[in-house]
């Protein structure tokens, strides 16, 4: 039996578990809040095109309308000034959403300190214990943050500073940029942290990250199921012609 066979074979007697990384989309779903000054996101909604009635006796179907980065996406390189000549979300290459994760786990830290960031030291130090990252692989930063997927409120966890939610320093995303991963995944809403905006530069990851050509995954659940090393990622968006990102469905494979 080939690699391929065998994999699918695994899949389905159960030895390798297909993990579903991805948050609901509805309209509750959370989007990220910027400052009033700026643009915003719409948020997810269905519009009924017909369900078994006079509009359409044998078919249920809807619109929806959302923008790129709502729920679990993908942010391409060109969502960032810094990645403007870099692909858009249609030009990823398929084996670039593909690759080996990593999974650092910072949920003590940052349900002591929802404004925690992670800094070169954690990274170090993980390697120091786990080994290098993996090349062509993505790094996934857990804090526990999805916990509050389902109640808008507590997942902004907002005062009137703004968003108190964990991220990483710009030492830690340039760090990042610098490797050969294909990208970072958070459980936040976006994969800096909810005070970057006032950071200097701000929003470091998205402008190392994305501006070295890498991509980010946003709002994952379930990284508590991964093991720290040893599990795949899929990340599937829609490749929207120009698009900035997509929601997308990402999967993990993974040793039961």
């Amino acid at each position: 039996m080939n690699d391929l066979a065998s994999l699918a074979e695994r899949i389905i007697n159960g030895s390798i578990e297909v993990i579903d990384l991805t948050s609901p989309l509805h309209s509750r779903t959370p989007i990220l809040q910027l400052p009033p000054a700026w643009g915003q996101t719409r948020p997810f909604q269905l519009e009924e095109i017909s369900r078994y009635d006079d509009r359409g006796p044998a078919w249920y179907w809807n619109n929806f309308s959302t923008g790129e980065h709502t729920g679990t996406h993908v942010d391409a390189p060109n969502h960032w000034v810094t990645g403007r000549d870099r692909g858009d979300v249609s030009q990823i290459p398929p084996d670039r959403l593909i690759g080996p994760a990593v999974v650092i786990d910072r949920v003590a830290e940052a349900t002591a300190n929802p404004d925690y960031l992670l800094d070169v030291q954690d990274l170090e130090d993980w390697q120091q214990q786990y080994g290098p990252l993996p090349k062509a692989g993505w790094l996934l930063f857990r804090t526990g943050w999805s916990a509050r997927g389902d109640d808008p409120e507590r997942y902004a966890n907002a005062d009137d500073q703004g968003s108190h939610t964990p991220g990483m320093t710009l030492a830690a995303a340039t760090y990042l940029a610098a490797t050969d991963l294909l990208g970072v995944g958070v459980e936040t809403v976006g994969t800096d942290a909810g005070q970057a905006f006032g950071f200097e530069p701000a929003f470091p990851c998205h402008a190392a990250v994305l501006g070295a050509g890498k991509c980010g995954l946003t709002q994952l659940r379930n990284l508590n199921r991964l093991p720290v090393t040893g599990a795949v990622v899929i990340a599937a968006p829609l490749p929207i012609v120009t698009g900035s990102g997509s929601p997308a469905r990402v999967l993990a494979l993974a040793e039961k």
